[in-house]
């Protein structure tokens, strides 16, 4: 019989995530996965899970999980508390969690999104080679909701045991590198340095579709409209108000406003644990 993980709190945003559907935005289809993929494969290597194998990833709130089988876990991320029976544990490191026991991972005290790995992975069923939730198209598994059980796969060998994990800090400043285009054009001059000079900070309306910011506005020399065209990870698009969006994972394939920049993905980590308000500079590079 498959173990199981009860959901006894659901937090404000939880979902199941993984590497994501690759190879699918001719269909319309994001990428989607886990926002922060550095921190999702750590947390599996702890366990000997494959990197890619889905998680849990939590939103400020965290969440709390009942197995009904005894189960090993990690969470990572964004730093919060963790108890299990409302004992303190560990956070970054393997857990053991007894059959019946309550798994509690508290609200961050920095960053976002918090990472809960089970050893075996979160084993529900894969929609266009992908476990993810993907908050625009509707794909994969509904966020998750008291009540809910989510199967789980079978563990691997366990690894060597670990004492310490380089767990990267939450950006207390976020710096964007950037790559002008393809609609630099379409802004003056002066929004271009702008861009490039002044300081935006992480706005609260923020989420997994793309990283909204609050700051001077970008004027652009172009007022015409364009027809929708592709869209990629890690563009910066400019709404009519003048303000950058930075698209993440859950990011429509297809937009009008234009794209001044992208970028590059390697960044994109520290930009899904940037928590409201954090100041942002865009640089090119």
């Amino acid at each position: 019989m498959t173990a199981g993980l009860t959901v006894v709190r659901p937090g404000a945003l939880t979902t199941v995530q993984d590497a994501g559907r690759r190879g699918h935005a001719h269909l319309g289809v994001p990428r989607s996965g886990a926002l922060d993929a550095p921190a999702m494969t750590l947390a599996n290597r702890l366990l000997g899970n494959t990197p890619d194998a889905a998680v849990l990833e939590t939103t400020l709130t965290g969440c709390a999980l009942r197995p009904d089988r005894a189960v090993t876990v990690v969470v990572g991320g964004a730093p919060c508390p963790v108890t299990v029976d409302e004992r303190p544990a560990a956070w970054g490191l393997p857990v053991r969690v007894p059959a019946g026991a309550v798994l509690d991972v508290g609200a961050v005290t920095a960053g976002v999104r918090s990472y809960v790995a089970v050893a075996g992975g979160v084993a529900v069923e894969p929609v266009l080679g992908s476990r993810s939730a993907d908050l625009l198209s509707g794909l994969g598994p509904d966020p998750l909701r008291a009540g809910d059980v989510l199967p789980l796969g079978t563990p691997a060998p366990q690894p060597a045991p670990a004492d310490l994990a380089p767990w990267p800090a939450p950006p207390a400043r976020l710096t964007l590198p950037l790559r002008l285009g393809p609609r630099a054009d379409w802004f003056t001059p002066g929004a271009l340095r702008t861009l490039t000079s002044a300081t935006y900070h992480v706005s609260q309306h923020s989420n997994r579709i793309g990283l909204r910011t609050e700051g001077p506005p970008l004027a652009r020399a172009s007022t015409g409209e364009l027809p929708s065209e592709g869209m990629v990870l890690g563009a910066v698009q400019v709404p009519p108000d003048g303000r950058p969006v930075v698209f993440l994972h859950d990011h429509p394939t297809t937009g009008g406003y234009p794209v001044i920049g992208v970028v590059t993905e390697p960044a994109l980590a520290a930009a899904a644990q940037a928590a409201a308000g954090t100041p942002v500079r865009f640089t090119l590079g």
